[in-house]
């Protein structure tokens, strides 16, 4: 069963091939079997998971399935779980037992879809490797001595491993797509507004995106159309009905005009990176479209960018996190600064307290207008180079990641280098704009991903334009070796 997308899963249920209740057995059978070499699970919701699958099976046999009903999948423990430890990979909330859903929490369970459990990610989605969190980091199936990426990187290697057929990531600069390159899945990363953020723990709320990690387009519009819509709970969700995203995903490609920056296939893009690039846009010229040479001239900004506005940001949300009202209190304080210091310094790893310092000083007096304001300046900047882009393309593709998947530690001690795994994803971010990540080749064995950008809310063109490569390909269809 672990081998089949999500639309054969949902007709295997509705023909009694097998229960909601079997399937999700046989999921925490091979999450209890095969973890333990990942460390994608921070907690695994068994008896909650079986009750659901069990609910779902009444609903199957009442003739009332969606195409989710029944399904488990794996929630990033960054969304909000009533009665579940919602941890955001961090000793701060470690003890948080989230009293709510979350909105995408809500949809999934109103679909019917089965919750095996949360999974791992770096601590307050702050980091590209998932090895700053407090759970320790998260091994890649197709190489344990490698990153899976990250924020996203329990929910990308649970996906890849087979051990669920689909997940939740939220994505601040690449936080879906890097993980879903590195580890050879498709993410997907929706224009901003589209997927409610309430109930999902912020760390740069003007950047913050949920979205679907799945093994193929197809399934991943079949879980984006259960989490979209609008939250009048969440002040930037957009008042725009839910399109069917299977509707258009066989749509012919004849005359797509697709935009390859100069900026994306410079320096630092690695070799086997750009030829399976090169290759993959070979697939799309034979589908029938036709490939543009365009500039995005500010894309060399970005990163410095994102690093002004998202520190800025996290240091705002994460001031709430102070010992006194919930997550983790420092033991005997001497009085009320006592209390805030050591509780936040015990609390927050190096990462957190790195992007806590940088943030609170561009916000600071005397230097607000000289860093964060002027990071926003260039942000418009950014989004004005795609905008300009669209006019003459339909789409813009390159790589979502410069490399494959490094080695664990291998640039823990360097951050710079670390910030630029997502360099190719940060402006998708930053200019509010939709995003895919798909599978496109191996080097050394390795997967490798392209990256699709789209115009506001043209999720279901990017979903088509993905689901027609992966008719003619077949690097979805693979997996890592031991995770068949």
């Amino acid at each position: 069963m672990h081998t089949k997308n999500l639309t054969e899963l949902a007709k295997g249920l509705r023909e009694r091939e097998f229960s909601s209740v079997e399937f999700t057995q046989a999921c925490l059978e091979r999450v209890g079997r095969l973890d333990e070499q990942l460390n994608c699970f921070i907690t695994v919701t068994a008896e909650q998971a079986l009750r659901q699958a069990h609910a779902a099976d009444a609903r199957i046999q009442s003739g009332e399935a969606g195409p989710l009903t029944g399904i488990p999948f794996a929630h990033k423990d960054i969304f909000c779980t009533q009665g579940v430890k919602t941890s955001c990979g961090s000793k701060m909330l470690d003890n948080f037992i989230s009293p709510y859903d979350a909105t995408v929490t809500q949809y999934l369970n109103e679909a019917g879809a089965v919750m095996i459990g949360k999974t791992n990610m770096d601590e307050f989605a702050m980091g590209s490797s998932n090895e700053t969190s407090f759970y320790g980091p998260v091994k890649n199936p197709w190489d344990p001595q490698r990153v899976p990426g990250g924020s996203s990187g329990g929910s990308a290697a649970a996906v890849a491993a087979r051990l669920v057929p689909a997940s939740t990531g939220t994505d601040t600069g690449g936080s879906i797509r890097q993980p879903a390159a590195l580890c050879g899945i498709t993410g997907l990363k929706p224009t901003y507004g589209r997927v409610s953020r309430y109930g999902m723990i912020a760390f740069a709320s003007s950047l913050d995106q949920g979205g679907p990690l799945t093994r193929s387009a197809e399934d991943a519009a079949i879980m984006l159309g259960a989490m979209a819509g609008f939250d009048a709970r969440d002040s930037t969700s957009v008042d725009r009905p839910v399109e069917d995203y299977m509707v258009g995903l066989n749509d012919s490609l004849e005359g797509l005009k697709i935009g390859l920056p100069k900026e994306f296939f410079g320096a630092g893009l690695a070799g086997g990176v750009a030829d399976a690039v090169t290759a993959a846009l070979g697939e799309y010229e034979k589908l029938g479209a036709t490939l543009v040479d365009i500039s995005l001239p500010n894309t060399s900004l970005a990163v410095p960018t994102y690093y002004v506005v998202a520190p800025a940001e996290c240091s705002s949300n994460l001031s709430r996190m102070d010992g006194v009202r919930f997550g983790y209190r420092a033991s005997d304080p001497q009085d009320l600064e006592d209390l805030y210091t050591r509780s936040r310094g015990e609390g927050f790893g190096p990462e957190v307290k790195r992007r806590i310092m940088i943030g609170t000083y561009a916000l600071s007096a005397g230097y607000y207008d000289a860093y964060y304001h002027k990071a926003q300046q260039v942000r418009r900047l950014i989004r004005e180079d795609f905008l300009k882009a669209f006019e003459t393309i339909d789409v813009i593709m390159g790589p979502t990641a410069p490399t494959a998947a490094f080695r664990l530690g291998e640039k823990s001690d360097a951050p710079i280098t670390m910030y630029l795994s997502d360099i190719y994803t940060i402006a998708v971010n930053l200019a509010g704009l939709p995003g895919l990540s798909i599978p496109a080749g191996l080097t050394d064995g390795l997967p490798l991903g392209l990256q699709v950008i789209g115009n506001y809310f043209e999720e279901a063109r990017l979903l088509n334009i993905a689901h027609r490569f992966q008719q003619v390909t077949d690097w979805h269809e693979l997996a890592p070796q031991g995770f068949e």
